[in-house]
């Protein structure tokens, strides 16, 4: 059993070329030794979003607060709530993020590959797919 202290992590910005607008990432746990596990908490500013991006072995989204928004490629933007928990398919192209005018955080989890791939990152949303 190991306990790590709220702490002594820091948190890290959001890259970038991953995300539209200011994220940032805590990471909670990670368990790349043994199963793969990797579970973050992403706080979003109002607007911020991640670009599109697959996981080979799927992704988990836990809402903790505000208002977000999800999409799968192809398919309507979905808004989602604190308590809502997003299972998203391994090699499903997507995005989420915080809605227009409301922060959101969520915890993230998903499992890497063996070769330790966890994400393909993709483009940047669109305002256009972002607001539809």
């Amino acid at each position: 059993m190991n306990v790590v202290r709220a702490g002594t992590k820091t948190t890290q910005t959001g890259q970038s070329n991953w995300f539209t607008g200011q994220a940032w990432m805590d990471d909670i746990a990670t368990l790349a030794e043994t199963a793969g596990i990797h579970v973050l908490r992403v706080t979003f500013e109002p607007a911020a979003r991640t670009a599109w991006h697959t996981h080979p072995n799927g992704q988990i989204l836990h809402i903790l607060s505000g208002l977000g928004r999800v999409q799968r490629a192809g398919e309507a933007v979905i808004e989602v709530r604190p308590g809502d928990t997003v299972i998203i398919q391994p090699g499903e192209r997507h995005w989420h993020g915080a809605a227009p005018a409301h922060a959101m955080a969520h915890l993230a989890v998903h499992l890497a590959t063996p070769a330790g791939n966890e994400v393909t990152w993709f483009e940047p949303v669109s305002d256009r797919d972002y607001l539809a």
